[in-house]
């Protein structure tokens, strides 16, 4: 079966083509600048020069019509024909408690991923946009919601509920959610085969460190405890986001600096982070080489990212009584060899050593651990497009 697997943003459009016989990437690329001038989609058929489309996209549906056609292009398409393709899988940012697992979607899933909205505002809305248009072009192919969220409904309530009245988790639905569950969920199960285990007798923490940024807690195959909350906002220093604060900083800062709630959620979200305490960049690597140079705000800015991500490390092998693997993925943690070295130093006690040769490493699967670690530590670069194509496949 081939698999068209879309991720479609408030304004951008990502595609896989995905042949699932050998999982082999046939097409891909990127829709940009969707409703806004400048529309374009860069195509890259594998085996063939990148193709560049520049054409007027006022939606996702036109965005998405040009995809398919060039998928079927004579010159630089994939396939023959539409019929071609067996499933597409749509990634699906919020599931809320309805979805323990990706699920074929009807009329009846697309009213909960409505619903499911107000919890994401940024993100549902254009995953529902890019569904409703596929569906419209392709109304016979079936459909698969693969969510961010879904890896994370196996967290026990002690991990997931908020110290607030409990009422108000029962009126809203106030708890913890996670995100980045696609990716973790795909780097534990590619960890185990590495490593030549059964999921269901490890430990792993796995880091998806990048702009955005969250660890999670899985035991036995499944997520325990995850960094990010209600809102992808909880947890790490990220690029932008301030992650774990005092909660009372929230109404300080507003009453001092006049700000209503726009105002304090555009400083957490797109002020704060390593970009907020470094005033350098929210690109790691622009703070790192400020950092080289002598930066001590850069300096400060890496210390509290690594530090933050030492501390859930502990917390985490703490609730799991012990840790076998720690796994490093997206942009940061698979490209990294200085992060991964500042957050493994010190955390000797747990059994982690990393070979510093092997460190360092970009981009590469490998086993980065000492013969002595205890803890196995690997890089494995996360693929989020394969995970949803065999989910796709699994309940299409």
């Amino acid at each position: 079966m081939k698999v068209l697997v879309i991720n479609c943003g408030s304004s951008s459009l990502k595609y896989q083509l995905i042949d699932m016989t050998n999982e082999s990437v046939l097409a891909k690329g990127l829709g940009e600048r969707i409703g806004i001038e400048g529309s374009v989609i860069t195509h890259k058929p594998t085996g063939k020069e990148k193709v560049v489309i520049q054409k007027p996209m006022e939606n996702h549906k036109v965005a998405l019509k040009i995809v398919l056609d060039a998928l079927v292009n004579p010159e630089h398409g994939a396939v023959k024909s539409m019929d071609e393709i067996g499933a597409v899988g749509h990634r699906v940012v919020h599931g809320g408690e309805k979805f323990s697992d990706s699920v074929k979607i009807d009329d009846e899933v697309m009213k909960a991923i409505e619903e499911c909205a107000e919890l994401a505002p940024l993100h549902n809305p254009p995953n529902i946009m890019g569904i409703n248009a596929c569906k419209e072009l392709m109304p016979n192919t079936p459909m698969v919601a693969v969510f961010d969220t879904a890896f994370h409904q196996t967290m026990p309530a002690s991990s997931y509920i908020y110290p607030i009245p409990y009422e108000l988790y029962e009126k809203y639905g106030i708890r913890r959610y996670g995100f980045h569950g696609t990716s973790h969920k795909y780097v534990a199960n590619r960890a185990a085969e590495m490593l030549n285990e059964k999921l269901e007798d490890l430990k792993l923490i796995t880091c998806h460190l990048g702009n955005g940024a969250s660890l999670t807690a899985v035991k036995n195959g499944k997520s325990i405890d995850t960094s990010m909350g209600f809102t992808p906002l909880e947890g790490l220093a990220m690029g932008t986001r301030s992650g774990d604060l005092d909660p009372a900083i929230i109404t300080y800062l507003m009453e001092k600096e006049n700000l209503d709630i726009d105002g304090i959620n555009n400083l957490l979200n797109k002020e704060s982070g390593v970009l907020g305490i470094s005033g350098v960049s929210s690109d790691f690597r622009d703070i790192e080489g400020a950092a080289d140079k002598g930066d001590q705000r850069a300096k400060l800015a890496l210390d509290k990212f690594t530090a933050r991500v030492k501390k859930y490390i502990g917390a985490y092998a703490a609730i799991m009584d012990g840790v076998n693997v720690i796994v490093f993925t997206a942009g940061l943690g698979e490209n990294s060899a200085a992060a991964r070295k500042d957050i493994c130093e010190g955390l000797q006690f747990l059994g982690i050593n990393i070979d510093e040769e092997k460190n360092n490493t970009r981009g590469e699967e490998i086993l980065i651990s000492a013969g002595d670690s205890k803890v196995k530590v690997l890089i494995i670069p996360t693929n989020e497009e394969l995970m949803i194509a065999r989910d796709t496949v699994k309940y299409a």
